[in-house]
């Protein structure tokens, strides 16, 4: 570029040039900032504290490619400790958790869940007749609760090894198989399925003799048992390294896995019946995105995703029928208890207790 007629510039021309240049920085640090503040915006994070089997990898990948967005999951092993991280948090760690239908009640009272907005999850449509309406997950006339999954808590036993095939859940009491049985660590489900072991009409709403009983014959128990397990995959783990052979099991989907590990294993109801649990889709009070929570239950009730899911896991969806759940009849199903914290300082007591 030609030189020639250029003039030295003045101070105050120096001095508008550098505020005009200052000007034109900031505008374009704003714009950066701005521009970085929007990105950081789009990461769209959903927090879910679940039990294994509802969070697929194949699942979860598809719905962040749908929706922009990053699915953080925490996996938990058991109803109480779920219960107390929530309470612990007030819900604020996570958007989203998996619970039973008996445990409604006690997360409304404290607060923990909030009810959904039934008009942005079209696909209840999809909910089979049975699901479409559960009072359980009610609440002054609001919905706090979304079905997914059903099933049992059932006896699991290695075919190879207990003769002849148990028929009654004494065979978690049976000296022959001492060291070698191992029980669901889970306050209330140990009390109902005790409380049906023993005859009692309703499990729900137990006297005091009646929780009395319960007590004595779970620590009666502890003298066959291997050990006691939080968790699906714990369970199975300590299966494979204890060598048991029995188990109180979370349900269906834990003997699916141990015949994926070759384990030559039965899944059964006891003649005495078992505890039917209906697990359902809460808000947690926390919730930092609702549209993105609301999104992941529509997403999740895709008949797709209930097939698969009985497919991989042996635990019956609310979306389509599945072959081979035909116990239903045997179950008695979950209801909130007498008096949880009751029972929690009873089954305290149980695994306090030494080993006579």
């Amino acid at each position: 570029m030609s030189m020639q007629g250029s003039q030295p510039m003045s101070s105050a021309g120096r001095s508008g040039g550098r505020r005009r240049a200052g000007v034109a920085l900031a505008a374009a640090l704003g714009l950066l900032l701005g521009l970085g503040g929007s990105a950081a915006a789009q990461q769209r994070e959903l927090r879910i504290f679940t039990f294994e089997g509802y969070t697929d990898d194949a699942w979860v990948k598809e719905f962040e490619a749908a929706n922009d967005a990053t699915v953080n999951v925490t996996y938990t092993g058991s109803v109480d400790e779920m219960f107390a991280k929530m309470k612990g948090s007030d819900g604020a760690d996570y958007d989203l958790i998996s619970i039973d239908t008996s445990l409604f009640e006690r997360y409304i009272e404290q607060g923990l869940i909030i009810p959904y907005d039934m008009a942005e999850i079209p696909n209840k449509s999809n909910l089979l007749p049975a699901f479409q309406k559960v009072d359980e997950v009610m609440h002054e006339g609001q919905q706090y609760g979304v079905p997914i999954a059903w099933g049992s808590l059932g006896l699991i036993y290695d075919k190879d090894e207990v003769d002849p095939p148990p028929t009654s859940w004494e065979a978690l009491w049976d000296e022959k198989y001492k060291g070698r049985i191992i029980v669901l660590d889970d306050t209330n489900n140990n009390i109902v399925n005790t409380a049906i072991i023993l005859g009692f009409p309703d499990p729900f709403n137990l006297t005091d003799e009646q929780l009395q009983a319960v007590k004595q014959k779970l620590i009666e128990q502890k003298k066959v048992l291997l050990s006691y397990f939080a968790g699906f995959e714990e369970g199975n783990n300590i299966w494979e390294s204890g060598n048991a052979v029995l188990m109180f099991s979370m349900g269906e989907f834990q003997a699916v896995d141990l015949e994926k590990r070759g384990y030559n294993v039965a899944y059964i109801i006891p003649e005495e019946g078992g505890v039917g649990w209906l697990d359902c889709w809460a808000i947690s009070k926390g919730v930092q995105n609702k549209d993105l929570a609301h999104a992941w239950v529509n997403f999740f009730l895709q008949k797709s995703v209930g097939e698969r899911m009985s497919e991989k896991y042996g635990y019956g969806n609310t979306t389509t029928q599945t072959a081979g759940l035909d116990y239903a009849d045997q179950l008695t199903w979950l209801r909130p208890a007498e008096d949880f914290a009751k029972r929690t300082e009873i089954w305290n007591d149980v695994k306090a207790t030494p080993v006579q």
